[in-house]
């Protein structure tokens, strides 16, 4: 596939849903992609990436920016609490704040520099014991503490189980979203965005469908 691919199956998807077009944002994940990839998409007037490493992220994107001018860079993938003022200074929004240590981490800088980046709280919808999140359970007062820490909540994040089937998963997380006042819905990759557009996303995360595969050193 590519681009033009994917941006049609969005606009397709959200027509099946009867959602306005343009109401879902493309984020590309570039992650672990050859430069000249990244280039290519950019050139295409795409403007939204997610990166999942800061020290990667860092190492392209101030000199992309300056060649391209303004571009949106969301941080989808863990965040180390010793890596988080770095987090807040390249990124625009931060989709993966699962637990109590980073939320206060990102709190102190944001009080510290005037600014944070938009926040979404990763939900563990599958309470997969060796993946990151906060427990469906415990999600409320996890909103409810990050905001009387004056954190900037745009939404939630969830990645389902593999293999499952990812429809409960995206309609579980657009009820908690809802229950808290959350707009924001981070949900549906390469293979299932078209079933997270019917329940709701806001964002989605695309990545080898628009770059192709991914090539680890």
């Amino acid at each position: 596939m590519g681009l033009p691919d994917i941006t049609a199956a969005i606009a397709a998807a959200e027509s099946a849903a009867g959602r306005a077009a343009g109401s879902t944002q493309l984020i590309a994940v570039s992650k672990v992609q050859p430069l000249d990839r990244v280039v290519s998409v950019l050139n295409a007037g795409h403007r939204l990436f997610g990166e999942n490493y800061v020290q990667e992220a860092f190492a392209k994107w101030p000199d992309l920016r300056a060649q391209f001018g303004p571009v949106s860079v969301h941080m989808i993938g863990p965040l180390q609490t010793n890596k988080a003022k770095q987090a807040m200074a390249l990124f625009d929004a931060i989709h993966s704040v699962d637990r109590p240590s980073l939320a206060e981490k990102l709190a102190r800088l944001a009080q510290d520099q005037g600014t944070c980046p938009k926040l979404f709280v990763q939900v563990n919808t599958g309470v997969e014991p060796q993946k990151a999140g906060v427990l469906p359970d415990a999600l409320d007062s996890f909103v409810a503490t990050a905001r009387a820490m004056d954190l900037p909540l745009e939404g939630l994040m969830c990645i389902p189980p593999e293999g499952a089937d990812p429809a409960p998963h995206f309609a579980m997380l657009r009820a908690m979203a809802a229950r808290n006042g959350l707009s924001g819905l981070s949900m549906g990759m390469s293979s299932d965005f078209a079933t997270a557009i019917a329940h709701g996303a806001t964002h989605v995360r695309v990545g080898s469908a628009i770059f192709g595969d991914r090539i680890y050193a």
